[in-house]
């Protein structure tokens, strides 16, 4: 696509911005795999439709305020990447196009207060947990509180697990076949923290020995992809900073972060960090992609029979072009049946803090993915991505199904256990 963006006034992020615009050629592959087009059927809720927005906005063509509405709407799930035959680098544009936003868009109070709740609190477990607790409490009072309140109070369980901490080292069991540094996660910790520990048994079983840097914090994911680049970066920098060079990997078992540490030669594009954010984004890899390149020294299974349906979350799938290796790992438990999900490269709009942020569209998104798991006949739900899990409790929740969500780790844990 030709352009006239004045790529040079806009800095760094302008190259990112402007490779991305000429390289779509709106052949339109892209808007049967956007979920919010297959939901709210707009061109401007597409990604070929926002390219163009983007595009006139970066121009000059188009007011910022006229677009933005549609470019809010954008889960960031990257769907679109997987679908496009020109290879479109759309995670570079929305990415970019967001910070760039962010410097000049005038935000209703509700939203920035809403916003800074979010912002100043899920990256940080201790905040969290508390605002959890008083958020359980405020129940009762849900129907008078604004909607992004009331959204946050619906996504709570009615209670939290305990928080157990971490060792700063957890060894290997027999010979120790590799040596991983693991990023903990902010929301994980308090929701779900037996993903972690299932996360350092599963390894220990399999000869590798697991180093948890303490007080790493928040990988910057959430901030990222909101648009604040500042708060992301100095997340990130104390991250890579944290991270110790002689490991053979560091792992995540959350997508969303996983997804957002290899943007972070994006995040430092033209600082002198980038060479140092390139080379550490090249040592992240997923849990699952990590453990089936090694090989699981001995396949576990269940005491019986169990029936899932692994949900692929989008930042594995289409951000990291992850499928196969959970299918894999799953696949070599005993007494395991998968079932497809109708659909299963559509979003179940979580997408970091889209739901709170577009509840509408995120439980439309919810609905459908819930639905499509039902009738799979499955016992229980697998996912690789804190996020999602939450998204489908609450609408599993919601249609009075209870049917158990599990991390791909926690199903390798159980077998192993049993």
């Amino acid at each position: 696509m030709q352009h006239n963006i004045p790529v040079e006034s806009l800095g760094v992020i302008g190259d990112a911005m402007a490779n991305a615009v000429e390289k779509c050629v709106h052949c339109g592959f892209c808007l049967p795999a956007c979920p919010t087009y297959s939901v709210l059927n707009e061109e401007m809720d597409s990604p070929r439709g926002r390219i163009i927005l983007m595009k006139s906005v970066l121009e000059g063509n188009v007011e910022l305020e006229d677009a933005q509405i549609f470019i809010d709407r954008c889960l960031g799930c990257m769907s679109c990447v997987t679908s496009c035959p020109s290879g479109v680098p759309y995670g570079d544009l929305v990415t970019s196009f967001r910070a760039h936003a962010q410097q000049e868009r005038k935000r209703p109070l509700g939203d920035r207060l809403a916003r800074w709740v979010v912002l100043e609190t899920l990256p940080h477990p201790g905040r969290f947990r508390l605002a959890a607790q008083l958020g359980r409490f405020s129940k009762p009072m849900q129907s008078l509180l604004p909607k992004q309140f009331s959204t946050m109070i619906d996504m709570l369980p009615d209670t939290l697990p305990p928080g157990i901490p971490l060792p700063e080292v957890y060894p290997a069991h027999g010979k120790r076949r590799a040596r991983v540094a693991l990023l903990t996660g902010c929301v994980q910790q308090v929701l779900a923290p037996e993903i972690n520990w299932a996360t350092l048994r599963v390894l220990s079983r399999n000869g590798v020995e697991v180093v948890i840097p303490p007080n790493q914090g928040c990988c910057g994911g959430l901030a990222l992809h909101t648009g604040e680049t500042q708060q992301a970066q100095r997340f990130a920098t104390k991250i890579m900073s944290v991270f110790s060079q002689d490991v053979d990997a560091v792992i995540t078992n959350a997508a969303g972060c996983g997804s957002a540490m290899h943007e972070y030669p994006l995040l430092f594009k033209g600082m002198a960090e980038q060479q140092a954010a390139e080379d550490f984004s090249d040592r992240v890899k997923d849990v699952s992609a990590f453990l089936d390149e090694l090989g699981l020294v001995e396949f576990p299974a269940l005491p019986s029979p169990l029936v899932l349906a692994y949900q692929d979350a989008c930042h594995l799938a289409h951000a990291q072009g992850i499928t196969a290796a959970p299918r894999n790992l799953l696949g070599h438990i005993g007494g395991v049946t998968l079932v497809p999900i109708a659909e299963s490269d559509i979003c179940c709009g979580s997408a970091g803090t889209y739901n709170l942020e577009q509840p509408q569209t995120a439980h439309q998104l919810g609905e459908r993915k819930v639905k499509n798991i039902l009738e799979t006949g499955a016992q229980a739900v697998v996912s690789g991505n804190i996020g999602c899990m939450v998204q489908i409790n609450t609408h599993l929740r919601e249609s009075n199904q209870a049917l158990p969500v599990y991390h791909t780790l926690e199903v390798l844990d159980k077998a192993y256990s049993s």
